[in-house]
Formats: C-alpha cells, structure tokens, sequence
C-alpha cells in the first residue's frame, strides 16, 4: 500500500475501532493510539521526504500512486505530496493528536463525538495528498460535512445558529468550487486531453480566456473558507461556538484547505488569470488583513478575540499568495502552518480556562497567572507568537511575507503592503490587552481554588510551544522545503 493512503486509513480504522469500543477508557485508547500513529507517520514521511531531496530526487510529486476510479471522466485516485503537502500533512497531525488530547475529558456522547471528528480527520489529510481535482474536492466536503454535527451537538452558545451559518457559507463556496473544476475539465477536454489530474492540466494549459472566468471561482471558492473578505463572517460565530478541539481543527487545519488550495489549483493552473486577476483579490484580502486585526481590539470574548486575529492572519496567507512571486508565497506556507499551531494553541487554553472560570469574558477575570502560572505562561507565549516575537514562528513568516509583497516596485502593492503592515500593531494592542486584563491584576476570590493544567494539557502545550519555537528558531530547513516545491508554480507565472 502507499504511504500517503494510510493518512486516510488509519482515521478510518479509527472509527473501526470506535464502533467495538464500549467504555469510556476504551474510546479514549482507540483514539489516542491512532492519532499517536498519525503523528508517527507524518514525522516519518517528513524524514523520507527530506532524504530523497537530499538525494536529488526533487520531481513535482513524490510518493505517487494512481488508480482508475471512473474512467468515463478520468477521474482517478491519485495522490502523491511535495514539500508544501509535507509540510500541511505534519501540521494536520500535530493538530489532530493535540485535539484528542485536549477532548480527553469529553463524556456527552464520546463515541459519536470521535466519530465524526475522525472523519473530519479523513477529509483533511486526504485533501493535502490529493493530485486529482475530483478526489480533492471529494475530501474537502467529508472535511466540511463533519462540522456541522460537531458545533451543533457538542458547542455553546448560539451553537445551531453557528453551526448551520458555517454550513451554508462553506457549501456557497463549494458549489463555485465544483463550477470550476467542472469547468477546467471541461475546457482540459476541449485542448485534447481530458483529464482531472493537476499536474497534466498544468502541462497542457488552459486557454487564457477560460481562465479569466474560473480563476474567480476557484479562488473565491477557496477563499470562502480562508475567511476572505466579506465572505467571512462565518467564522467568527463558528470559532466561538464550536467545542475546544473542534475550534483547534477549524482553525488550526481547516481553514488552511482554502489557502492550500488557492495556490494549488487557482494559482498554478490558471497563472495569467491570477496575474490580471490578482489586484481584485489583493484589496479583498487586505481588507481581510485589517479588517479581523481591529475587530479583535473591540472584542471581550476570548473565542471571538481569537476567531477575528484568525480571520487577519488568514487573509494574510491569501494576500501573500496574490504577490506572486516566491518569498510572499513562501511566507504564505509559514504563516499557515505558524498560524496553524499558534491558533490551536490559543483555543486549547482558552478551553482549559473556561472549563475552571465558567466565563471567556476578558472583563470578568484577573488575576489568574497567581493561581495558574502554567497556562498563563503558555497563553502569554501564544501571544508572543501571534504578534510576531522574533525567535518564534510568527516572526519568521510575517516578515517573509511582507518582504516578499514590497519586492513588487509598483505604487499599488507597496500601499496595499504597508496597509496590511498595520495590522501587526493592532495585533500587538488587541494582545497585550487581553494579557493584561486575562493574567494580571485583581485575583476574584471565587478563582483563589482554581487548578493549574492536568498532565494532558501540559502535554497539549508543551507539542504545539515546541512546534512554535522549533519554526522560529530553526526555520530554514522547512523553508527550502517549501521553497522547491513552490518552483513549478513560479514557473507557470514567469
């Protein structure tokens, strides 16, 4: 069997293994053993692919495996990764066994609850492997099916609300999604060469005036679930509903579909509609940019501060891709996998600080690094990170980005640059702002009894801090990793 089909095997002998399971200690056990063997294989393909770069073997895909599916329209079960997919399949697992670890003490109806977030899992780890067009978006709507159950079920607050505003938003773009994959088969077709396979289409072409109508499509299909402006309002209300792990997949993983497959498909098949297109979608994102950045000042929910610096830093992922050329798109990879890990960070503490104060409200707490310096000294890191402290990841893919987007010599994306430059500072106020009134100060006599982090959320933080500074400190070999794999696509924009 190939490798890259066991990301999608191993989460459904995960739900295999659920439907045995009958207690409490038996579900947490199937669970925990298969996101522990995700998180292994990913690690493991991530050395193999280091090594067969290393040897010289730097072809588009490595890992290939191609099988017929439906042959009437060539749609074929082919996978195979490069260094970017690498890099998403490492994330998705570190997200998902932090995830489990951080549902540890989920008792409503755990099973079903596990169940569906094991197939979210599928959908995730099979769209980053995906080279056929059908299979991804195939995977994309088991990633998106999922969340509707897991936020309506098991989330808070306006929860059905959010659940089915999330649904529609993200099914909207779905079906522009599944117009212009039709579309560019359509048109693969009429050059002479059907096919859904990604790196065939890029081959052969697609003629310019196609492009000029699907490359909006796709992108906004795609950019819908990267919180693109204004089709972003679906998320704030999904974050802040959704339970803790769920909200750590969402935002950790999730979300990073719709840049993955921006540059993946609009960009590299469609390049001479993005470079005409692009200046449309730079304005969108950068409205995105400043728009999530503010709206966290204003905010006193700690779900909704962090929902809306998601929505800032995930237009930052679309907007470095619109630069293209390679460092912005460089930055673009870093700063979802930064985002990523640090987002998934900040709802993990955010969960472990409700389930002991009852309450996200900023202006009800104080005080709490007296009674729990751990998970205070955690959430000032995750702080340090989002607002771009150097020798952390956000630092590194921050300032790639916006080095690459001023290479642009041109009056309108420097304006559009320095525009989305601001947002650091409005991170750094909405930040320190919620530290402040979070952490220090006044300590509530009802909070003076309150635990610190148990084991399995000591463990939860201590993964994804590592994974925060190992990027920060060290980022270079993941950014040739990127790099390379980012050269085909430049080529097709040349």
């Amino acid at each position: 069997m190939n490798i890259l089909s066991l990301f999608v095997l191993i989460p459904l002998l995960m739900m295999a293994g659920l439907f045995f399971a009958a207690r409490l200690k038996q579900i947490r056990c199937v669970v925990t053993v298969g996101a522990s063997l995700l998180l292994a294989l990913a690690i493991g393909l991530a050395v193999a692919y280091l090594g067969k770069r290393s040897a010289g073997q730097t072809a588009e895909m490595l890992f290939t495996a191609d099988t017929v599916w439906y042959a009437p329209l060539h749609i074929h079960y082919s996978v195979g990764v490069d260094g970017v997919s690498v890099a998403m399949l490492l994330l998705s697992a570190i997200i998902v066994f932090t995830g489990i670890l951080a549902s540890w003490k989920t008792e409503f109806l755990p099973k079903e609850y596990f169940l569906w977030f094991c197939l979210l899992s599928v959908g995730v780890f099979g769209f980053f492997i995906s080279v056929d067009l059908f299979t991804m978006f195939l995977f994309y709507e088991v990633a998106l099916i999922p969340m509707y159950l897991l936020i309506g079920v098991w989330g808070s607050g306006k929860k059905e609300y959010s659940a089915m505003k999330l649904t529609l938003m993200l099914m909207g773009g779905s079906a522009l999604l599944l117009l212009g994959i039709l579309g560019i088969y359509f048109f693969s077709a009429a050059a002479g060469v059907p096919s859904m396979n990604l790196l065939e289409i890029a081959r052969t072409g697609l003629p310019v005036e196609a492009q000029r109508w699907l490359f909006p499509l796709v992108f906004t299909g795609f950019g819908i679930l990267g919180a693109l402006f204004p089709f972003h309002t679906w998320s704030p209300d999904g974050h802040a509903s959704a339970p803790t792990a769920v909200s750590m997949l969402h935002a950790g993983v999730l979300m990073k579909l719709g840049g993955y497959g921006c540059f993946r498909v609009a960009i590299y098949l469609m390049p001479e509609a993005a470079q005409e297109l692009s200046w449309i979608f730079i304005i969108l994102t950068g409205i995105s940019v400043v728009y999530g950045a503010y709206s966290a000042i204003v905010q006193t929910d700690l779900k909704y501060i962090n929902a809306y610096s998601s929505v800032s830093h995930c237009g930052l992922v679309l907007f470095a891709i619109l630069m293209l050329n390679q460092t912005a798109m460089n930055g673009a990879i870093l700063q979802m996998l930064s985002h990523g890990l640090m987002t998934a960070l900040f709802f993990a503490l955010i969960g472990m600080i409700y389930g002991r104060t009852h309450t996200r409200d900023i202006r009800e707490m104080g005080g709490l690094m007296k009674v729990m310096p751990f998970l205070g000294a955690c959430y000032v890191i995750a702080g340090l990170a989002s607002l771009g402290l150097p020798g952390l990841s956000g630092f590194v893919a921050e300032m790639t980005i916006f080095v690459g987007a001023f290479q642009h010599a041109d009056t309108f994306h420097r304006i559009f640059t320095i525009v989305a430059c601001t947002s650091i500072v409005a991170t750094a106020v909405y930040i320190l702002r919620t530290v402040g009134k979070l952490l220090y100060g006044p300590l509530r006599r009802e909070y003076l009894q309150l635990p610190d982090a148990a084991w399995h959320e000591r463990l939860t933080a201590i993964l994804l801090i590592t994974a925060i500074a190992g990027i920060g400190v060290a980022p270079l070999w993941l950014s040739d990793m990127i790099g390379e794999s980012l050269s085909p696509i430049i080529e097709h924009l040349q």
